[in-house]
Order: C-alpha cells, then sequence, then structure tokens
C-alpha cells in the first residue's frame, strides 16, 4: 500500500538537528480543522431529511480520541458555539451536547487508557449515535418532535465516515508536528 504522503512531503521535517515543531502550529491546527469541519452545512447539498454526517464533531471526537488531553475539557464550550452557528440547530445545543462528549470522551480515556481500534470506533458511535439523537431532540422540542427513523441514514454515514475522518485527523496530527522551526 502506498504512503498517503508524497515522497517530497514524507522527507520534509524528518529529524534534522536544532528544529522543532511551530508552538502555534501545534495549538491552532486542531481547532482550526474542527471548525472548518463545523462549516460542512455550508456546503451546497440539498436534502429532504438530515443525511450528512455532523463532520465538525466527528472531527472533535476523532482528535480527542487520538490525542486526548489536546483540547481542554472546555473546548466544547466555543467549538459548539461556532458549530451553532453554522449548523442550523438551535444556539445552545452543540454547545452542551459537545461538552458532554467532551467530558464522555474524557472518562472513557481515564477507564480505559489503551484500548484498540474496535473499540475506539465502538465509543465513537456510541458517542455519535447518542449525539445524533439528543440533536434531534433538542431541535424538534418546538414542533413536538421529529420520527427518530430519519436519523438512520445519517447515524450509518457517520459510522462509515468516522474511520475516514479519523484518517484526515492522524494526517493534520502528522503536519501540526513536522519540526519548522529552528531551536
Amino acid at each position: 500500500m502506498p504512503s498517503p504522503l508524497p515522497p517530497g512531503l514524507r522527507t520534509f521535517g524528518k529529524q534534522r538537528i536544532n528544529r522543532a515543531p511551530s508552538p502555534i502550529l501545534a495549538i491552532a491546527l486542531p481547532w482550526i480543522v474542527v471548525m472548518l469541519g463545523s462549516l460542512s452545512p455550508t456546503w451546497p447539498f440539498v436534502a429532504s431529511a438530515p443525511v450528512l454526517p455532523p463532520i465538525g464533531f466527528l472531527f472533535l471526537v476523532a482528535w480527542q480520541q487520538m490525542r486526548p488531553g489536546l483540547f481542554p475539557v472546555w473546548a466544547g464550550l466555543p467549538l459548539g458555539l461556532f458549530d451553532d452557528l453554522y449548523s442550523g440547530q438551535p444556539l445552545g445545543s452543540a454547545v452542551t451536547l459537545w461538552g458532554i462528549a467532551m467530558l464522555l470522551l474524557d472518562f472513557v480515556e481515564l477507564r480505559f487508557p489503551w484500548r484498540g481500534i474496535a473499540l475506539t470506533w465502538f465509543v465513537a458511535s456510541a458517542v455519535i449515535g447518542i449525539y445524533l439523537v439528543l440533536a434531534q431532540f433538542i431541535a424538534g422540542l418546538g414542533i413536538g418532535g421529529i420520527d427518530p427513523r430519519l436519523l438512520l441514514p445519517q447515524f450509518g454515514l457517520s459510522i462509515l465516515a468516522y474511520p475516514i475522518i479519523a484518517r484526515l485527523v492522524g494526517l493534520a496530527d502528522r503536519l501540526r508536528l513536522i519540526p519548522i522551526r529552528a531551536v
């Protein structure tokens, strides 16, 4: 299987003397990636039911599972607020649900510090499923509720998209830690 990076990028930043990762890039890139994922509802995609996975939330879960402790627990507040501005959900729903998800993922990390891909995918599936159901419940409060069967395509696509999102997070993490700053 070929490497996911071209040869020029693979050698860029390899063990050089007096080099370190850029602290600005190392701190800002995860936040920027999640915020760019939250902009996915602005894509020109029209559907009569929720089909598109919550990409920003998937990026948040993938970062939190790949690099626990990279985001502080309170990161769900500003990132959820940014997502609320673009997702069309009632203001405060993603703030609350992303904060709960961060706490839940932090608890899972403390309980199971060594996980395999199966447990990681299962935890991500559970968190995504809970998020989708609660987000639908919050969105349907004003209209008396929505049929939960409408979530099945979105849930299925979210679960299938999670490994791809996790792979993209891995590539972004690799980019984040490239030693480019002279020490």
